[in-house]
């Protein structure tokens, strides 16, 4: 592998933690998300072909793309209501409002 596709697949590799890190999240039980790439990457640092290394990049850093944006489309879909409950985010976006100026929300009692 070349320095170019090493750091290109340096880069690619972190951001895709990143977004696995942010979007599915970072608990226990979701470990074997991040060490499931972790281990693929690991595998696949003894590629000696320079275009399969170039795909495995590209195919990395198209499915960061897909993480974030199905993450966006989730909140786009949130914020324009559509077909969504929002009662949570409502809640939410209160708490933080509430937050924001010092105070907070009471707890709402529930039978």
């Amino acid at each position: 592998m070349g320095s170019q596709q090493a750091l290109a697949a340096a880069k690619v590799y972190r951001d895709l933690l990143r977004a696995v890190k942010k979007h599915i999240g970072n608990e226990e039980y979701k470990k074997h998300f991040s060490e499931y790439i972790t281990q693929e990457f690991r595998k696949k640092c003894q590629l000696s072909d320079p275009s399969l290394v170039t795909q495995k990049i590209k195919l990395a850093n198209d499915y960061t793309f897909l993480l974030n944006s199905v993450h966006h489309h989730k909140d786009l879909l949130f914020t324009y209501n559509i077909a969504v409950d929002r009662s949570d985010e409502m809640k939410r976006i209160l708490g933080k409002s509430a937050a924001s100026v010092g105070l907070q929300l009471p707890e709402v009692y529930q039978p």
